[in-house]
């Protein structure tokens, strides 16, 4: 896992792409200041700036615990843990954090928050709410934040933040159609549960729709929506499998890729620039935050399915410090900007301007009801 300075040299989101969301009070977080804890470990910081709401919240302690890709995995982890630096940053409290590099180390990690005496204890990512439940359950004086964690059933001193990102990702679907030159695209998942195949599902239901409304055929590598089957690696770590996965998928014909797989993605990233080395011209869609400022191969990125994590983070801070704390999930959706796609940024001139009227026309059926978007795989709220 990488450190505080991997995280710095990382573009935080700049406020025009944050702004995007239209949700909460704050812009990008700041780069974290310590080391990056190792695995199953954890570090606090015992010094809290009082830019935004002063000394009166140096009392309470915000705390957050990762899953396996870790902090720096320039993806949900990563903006999660952004948007509670943020909230040190601008209200004035202490953070702590524990990094996950399997899921063994998820149990141990939530319970070292409870002893440091967390007054929020936030756990980033779906594998962490079998691990939330019953703990919340035990101590209903802390409260919790689950990121990504889909199931309903969690006791009142939970939070969840959700996404119905098979939104976003439809656009990025239709997006990819549309811009293909060989008709065949693809997508695949890390570890094969809710929060992954919902993305890859938008995305092929995306295809279809631009195959209906243009009398195409483009074709969906790694990913049947009808048998609700697909291409997997297993886990959100491997990134040799990613690299493999993209490469058979560019031999099969595909030239846009959208990984749903954290840090596996960056293997994405490797056989694309490799392949368009050697002639190809390859694309990538990137998942969760914007890839073009998060990765070191934005130039490959056609665009990316964002989930507005580190607004979404820092506004249940805000509200718990204001004795506003609810159980009531946030899901995030087109409508309220809590998901969004990314500009294309080196490759706009990739996007036709007919295509991108259309992408405008699509989100705003969407968010108006005319257009549905059909998934499984969206969140309950």
């Amino acid at each position: 896992m990488g450190t505080a300075s991997d995280l710095s040299r990382k573009a935080l989101l700049p406020a025009a792409v944050l702004g995007l969301s239209g949700l909460l009070l704050a812009g990008c977080g700041a780069a974290p200041e310590e080391e990056t804890p190792g695995a199953g470990s954890e570090t606090g910081t015992e010094s809290a700036s009082t830019s935004a709401v002063g000394a009166e919240n140096s009392d309470y302690t915000g705390c957050i615990v990762s899953d396996q890709g870790g902090f720096d995995d320039r993806s949900f982890n990563q903006s999660s843990y952004e948007g509670l630096k943020s909230a040190e940053e601008d209200f004035g409290i202490k953070t702590r954090e524990a990094e996950s590099t399997s899921p063994t180390d998820f149990t141990p990690n939530v319970n070292s928050m409870l002893q440091a005496g967390c007054d929020t204890i936030i756990g980033v990512g779906f594998l962490l709410g079998d691990t939330i439940k019953p703990i919340a359950a035990s101590n209903e004086d802390t409260h919790f934040v689950g990121v990504d964690v889909t199931d309903p059933e969690f006791p009142d001193n939970v939070q969840r933040i959700i996404y119905d990102t098979a939104q976003g990702a439809f656009l990025a679907g239709y997006l990819s159609a549309g811009v293909s030159e060989t008709g065949k695209v693809a997508t695949y998942g890390g570890a094969e549960i809710p929060t992954v195949t919902i993305f890859m599902d938008g995305f092929a239901a995306g295809v279809e729709y631009y195959n209906e409304q243009k009398d195409a055929d483009v074709q969906v590598l790694g990913w049947n929506r009808e048998a609700k089957t697909g291409s997997f690696t297993g886990d959100f770590e491997n990134q040799a499998a990613g690299k493999t996965n993209t490469t058979n998928f560019i031999n099969e014909g595909a030239d846009i890729i959208m990984p749903v797989a954290g840090p596996v993605g960056l293997g994405t990233l490797d056989a694309v620039t490799e392949a368009n080395a050697a002639g190809k011209d390859a694309k990538v869609v990137w998942v969760d935050s914007d890839g073009y400022l998060t990765t070191d191969q934005g130039e490959v990125i056609l665009t990316s399915v964002m989930k507005l994590m580190g607004e979404a983070v820092h506004d249940v801070i805000e509200a718990d410090l204001a004795g506003e704390f609810s159980s009531e999930p946030y899901v995030g959706t087109l409508e309220n900007g809590g998901v969004a796609l990314a500009p294309f940024h080196d490759l706009d001139s990739a996007v036709s301007e007919e295509l991108k009227t259309e992408l405008e026309e699509i989100k705003a059926g969407i968010i108006d009801g005319s257009i549905t978007v059909d998934s499984d795989y969206s969140p309950e709220s």
